[in-house]
């Protein structure tokens, strides 16, 4: 019997998730061959005698360093892997919410669905995580976004890249949408938006700020709309504005307008699968009843 699409794509799905462990547990290796290589590079370079630990694989490893340029010369890993091909083709989202969504959740997924291009927003129904996770794949879907709530107010956000992950996951607080906002909004362009980022300075805040730019698809230079996330003390400020130029020359001024809707994040976990993966690796997760919580900042 001919194989199905269906068991082709899971072989696939399994297949490439198989190659990324891989790539993974080679992680360990590749960091010993990096520092080697770049104990080479700076003796070389200030013309000093190769120290004794490397010269016995410094024949084997000439080649290499002398191939390589000031890109592949970096060490990477496998959250490069994860996000290797952004920028090569444009991000489709999907857009959903939790199961028996309320009235306010559905439009606040309609104005969630509204703020990333190209992307699509389906109705939860029953389906199961799994059952929406697989159908986004065999969709060619590179990110799902799930909104949740608590008796209809928002409180939930999961942003899962495909198909092999990370999953992230945000609270929400403070949700004004549209029609709430005060003296109104502006009407919603659909340009692709500039990303500003502020205060992603931690190895945690370049990856979490990778998770957001990566939903967004990359701008002509001369858009007028912007989508800021603004880290203060762990907590995501998002803002979504369009900017109009009055005057000209030197008395040229910038008015911003605000689109919204408009939120605060705070993420408090991070899975190295995606969204139906219940036995994926923890890569952070927030514990905010230690004692020195209070003092650590983990994106800033």
């Amino acid at each position: 019997m001919p194989p199905t699409s269906q068991s082709a794509s899971s072989r696939r799905q399994t297949r490439l998730r198989r190659e990324y462990l891989y790539r993974k547990s080679l992680e360990g290796r590749d960091k010993a061959t990096y520092e080697q290589k770049r104990i080479i590079r700076e003796a070389l370079a200030a013309g000093r005698p190769l120290p004794t630990e490397v010269r016995a694989s410094y024949d084997a490893l000439k080649s290499e360093v002398d191939a390589e340029d000031e890109k592949t010369q970096e060490l990477t890993d496998h959250v490069d892997d994860e996000y290797g091909d952004a920028g090569l083709a444009e991000p489709v989202v999907c857009v959903t919410t939790s199961r028996d969504p309320s009235s306010r959740l559905k439009q606040f997924a309609k104005e969630i669905k509204l703020l990333f291009p190209n992307s699509t927003r389906i109705n939860r129904g029953n389906n199961r995580v799994d059952e929406l996770v697989s159908s986004c794949k065999e969709s060619d879907f590179t990110d799902i976004v799930m909104v949740q709530e608590t008796r209809g107010e928002p409180d939930g956000l999961v942003v899962c890249h495909l198909p092999l992950g990370p999953t992230a996951f945000f609270s929400l607080s403070g949700a004004v949408l549209r029609h709430d906002l005060p003296g109104g909004t502006s009407p919603m362009s659909e340009a692709y938006p500039h990303i500003l980022l502020n205060n992603f300075n931690s190895d945690l805040g370049k990856r979490v700020g990778n998770v957001l730019k990566c939903l967004f698809p990359i701008p002509k230079p001369d858009t007028r709309r912007i989508v800021t996330f603004s880290n203060d003390n762990d907590f995501i400020s998002f803002r979504h504005h369009m900017y109009t130029k009055t005057g000209g020359g030197d008395r040229e001024e910038v008015t911003l307008h605000e689109v919204g809707p408009r939120f605060e994040m705070r993420l408090f976990q991070i899975r190295t699968g995606t969204l139906d993966q219940k036995d994926a690796e923890y890569e952070y997760v927030l514990r905010p009843y230690q004692n020195t919580a209070t003092k650590r900042q983990a994106l800033a």
